[in-house]
């Protein structure tokens, strides 16, 4: 039961309006105002605890498995669950050919907005995404089945990012049971494509005008405070050689053999990344993987066509068009000069790094203080060798920080892994994190 007291002015409250040693005849100041605040929070949090879990697990049990990126489902039964919490949904659709552009059938985007006080303050965006990996092999348990396991909630989205949506939620049912003298704006993001890259979700939601927000977090991985992560780069290399019997291979053009050098340099290349270090902890050596081959027509055949596809991953000190035509100029001096032999390279994506602009620390620093409260354990800010849509906000020049439900590492959260899951505890405990910095940015 939700449990409501009266304060001397007539107001109502919920949990205890006042701190411990004052004479609750009179408002708190200084630091009991702060805790009372808290104290406020964690109650509202705790009296909606059951509400999360059931919210999680809901959109756990709706697939939205990217690809294929058919996300409208999931988005509209969220939007519907939102609204029976109190909110305000408004649902943005991307219009079909920039869906299609971006290799997935349907986006619905989502914004919440609420304001507090006079609205004049800082607005605070609150970003995860809705998209999965598809399940793959390896469960123990249904990937869409948000079994409760030992203190874990199980499932594809559980830890990357579903948790995310329930974390940022009920945080903000939290502030609004605690207003308080809290002015500024929080919007709520809660976006389909990241497994795509983010161009039809935050980046679109910007480029469209829809939202300007001073300052945003997005959904993370563990309880770091992730401030940077790496970019990446992906490009195809189409090799076009000309067929010919394996009987008589001198008359065709082996788009394999040509392959073979360009290969070579690209493992050289990549040894060589290994010597570059960020000095940015977390992060790491610039990475390079040719993760696909395709070619050949049959065994008897010389191969007339191959196609590598390579990922590169860039550091924060890296700029992703200068790495681009780096690796172009390796491939091209690689393979061989021959008539009717082609050598095409193509970008696939380029997803630059996520950088600290200025501001980034005030919101890590405030995330990082309360984390420690909460979690009683020192959390630090930190880079990750990955990359997510964050980085559109930052390049709008929007501070932006990464954290979200998550374990101590992004080692243990095992996203995009079988058997995801996200620990209630360390979704109870984002929550209140969350709710915490967000009041403290929009007390400032």
């Amino acid at each position: 039961m939700q449990e409501w007291h009266k304060s001397q002015s007539g107001g109502t409250r919920i949990g205890g309006g006042y701190g411990r040693g004052s004479r609750g005849d009179g408002p708190l100041g200084g630091r009991d105002r702060a805790r009372g605040g808290r104290r406020v929070i964690k109650t509202a949090i705790d009296v909606r605890w059951a509400d999360e879990i059931d919210f999680l697990k809901a959109l756990i049990r709706i697939p939205s498995d990217n690809p294929p990126g058919d996300t409208v489902t999931h988005a509209e039964e969220t939007a519907n669950r939102l609204e029976a919490l109190g909110f305000q949904v408004e649902r943005h659709p991307v219009p079909e050919p920039f869906v299609k552009q971006h290799g997935m059938r349907s986006v619905t985007n989502l914004i919440v907005r609420e304001k507090f006080g006079e609205g004049t303050g800082p607005t605070i965006a609150l970003n995860a995404h809705g998209d999965a990996v598809p399940p793959g092999e390896g469960w123990t348990s249904d990937p869409y089945g948000a079994e409760e396991i030992a203190g874990a909630i199980y499932g594809r989205g559980a830890a990357v990012s579903k948790s995310d949506f329930a974390t940022y939620a009920f945080a903000l049912l939290a502030l609004k049971e605690a207003p308080g003298k809290l002015n500024g704006t929080v919007e709520l993001h809660l976006t389909y494509d990241e497994e795509a890259g983010g161009f039809v979700g935050p980046r679109w939601l910007l480029e469209q005008g829809l939202t300007r927000p001073d300052y945003a977090i997005s959904a993370g991985f563990s309880h770091a405070v992730t401030t940077a992560h790496n970019g990446c780069l992906h490009l195809e290399i189409v090799i076009r050689g000309r067929q010919a019997h394996a009987a008589t291979p001198e008359l065709g053009i082996d788009a394999l053999e040509v392959a073979t050098p360009v290969l070579a340099a690209l493992y050289e290349e990549r040894k060589r990344l290994l010597g570059i270090r960020s000095e940015i902890p977390g992060i790491g050596t610039p990475q390079l993987t040719v993760g696909l081959i395709e070619g050949g027509i049959n065994t008897n055949v010389v191969p007339d066509r191959v196609t590598l596809r390579v990922d590169r991953r860039l550091i924060p000190e890296e700029d992703g068009n200068v790495a681009e035509e780096a690796l172009i100029d390796l491939v091209e001096s690689a393979a061989p000069e021959r008539d009717g032999l082609e050598v095409e390279c193509r970008r696939i994506m380029l997803a630059d790094p996520m950088r600290p602009v200025p501001g980034t620390e005030r919101l890590a620093d405030t995330l990082k203080r309360h984390a420690r409260e909460v979690l009683s354990e020192d959390v630090r800010d930190t880079g990750v060798p990955l990359y997510t849509d964050a980085r559109h906000y930052t390049q709008a020049g929007i501070p932006t920080v990464l954290y979200g439900a998550g374990p101590q590492s992004i080692a243990d959260a095992n996203a995009h892994g079988a058997d995801e899951h996200v620990m209630l505890s360390d979704l109870r405990a984002a929550t209140e994190v969350i709710a915490l910095a967000v009041r403290d940015i929009l007390t400032q």
